[in-house]
Parts: C-alpha cells; sequence; structure tokens
C-alpha cells in the first residue's frame, strides 16, 4: 500500500522539525563527535527561511520522514544545501532523493542558477546520493575515503535537469 508524502515547508524552530533536528545531531555526533553539536548550531533558523532559504520536509501521516533546508550562499545565484534527513525508519525508500528535487526546483523558482553543498567523509551514503543525483564532486573522487574532510559539490541548475524525485510515466501517443 502506498502511503501519500505530503511536502511542506516549515521553519527549522517549528515543533514539527524537531525529529530532523535531534536525530541529524545524533547522527552527526555519533560520526564525528562533539562537533555535530557545533555544526548544528552553526547556522540560526532565519538562514533557512524566506526570502532566500527554505526548509522543506516530507511528511507522512503528519509525521516527517525526510527534509532538507538551503539558505543563500556568499556567491551570487548560488544557495547552499544543508540539513539532508531521512528518518532512521525510513531510509532506502527514495526520500532523500525526492528532498534534494524538491529543494532544486524552489531553489531554480527562487532564480537560483546554482546549488553548493559539502557532505562529511564519513556519510558514503550521502557521498552516492550527491553523484547520482548530477552534482560535480569539487574534489578527488580518488582519495583514500575519511581522506577528506568536507567533501564539496556543486551543481548549475541552468544546464541540468533537476534530481528526479521518482520515475515519470512516458506520455502516450
Amino acid at each position: 500500500m502506498s502511503t501519500t508524502v505530503e511536502v511542506r515547508a516549515v521553519r527549522l524552530d517549528d515543533p514539527v522539525a524537531e525529529p530532523l533536528v535531534h536525530e541529524l545531531t545524533h547522527e552527526y555526533v555519533s560520526r564525528y563527535g562533539p562537533g555535530g553539536h557545533e555544526e548544528m548550531a552553526r547556522h540560526p533558523p532565519e538562514e533557512f527561511a524566506p526570502p532566500g532559504g527554505l526548509l522543506l520536509l516530507l511528511l507522512e501521516r503528519g509525521e516527517p520522514v525526510a527534509g532538507g533546508a538551503y539558505r543563500r550562499h556568499g556567491d551570487p545565484g548560488t544557495a547552499e544545501v544543508k540539513r539532508m534527513w531521512t528518518h532512521s525508519a525510513h531510509r532506502r525508500r527514495g526520500l532523500a532523493r525526492r528532498v534534494l528535487a524538491e529543494l532544486e526546483r524552489a531553489a531554480t523558482a527562487e532564480g537560483y542558477r546554482r546549488i553548493l553543498l559539502t557532505t562529511g567523509s564519513r556519510q558514503p551514503e550521502a557521498r552516492q546520493l550527491y553523484l547520482a543525483a548530477g552534482y560535480t564532486p569539487l574534489f578527488d573522487l580518488d582519495a583514500p575515503p575519511g581522506a577528506l574532510h568536507p567533501l564539496p559539490f556543486e551543481k548549475h541548475l541552468t544546464d541540468r535537469r533537476p534530481a528526479a524525485a521518482e520515475p515519470r510515466e512516458a506520455p502516450e501517443p
């Protein structure tokens, strides 16, 4: 049985975003140590709010199952993706790819032409997601795993199609 997934824009300090903040903080701390708390506190909620920013959650039955955000980057026309998250009980369903596609669509609609993002060297699943979604690595892909931190990526929204949220049916002739 398929469940409808709602896409909702919220503020980072909205109570519905609490599972994202809590679980993502735990994930960062478990992979990188106490610095994970600092990373989560580095950007105030206003940076992920319009104008210039956005936090999207995917909700199933009113509960957040995935999310991500972007904020205005210092380079003109550039958004920076942050806070990509999929609830631990809902991984391997393509939800992160859908969040990324929704963020790309929203950023394009806001006039952004480029997206930057970074992931940590201890997050191989994120690295694979961004490569599969058409992001260009701005680091040496052949470097030993874990040797680089952070791992930056970019995508030009004007000359590449967005990350596919889900397969689309071909139109009938």
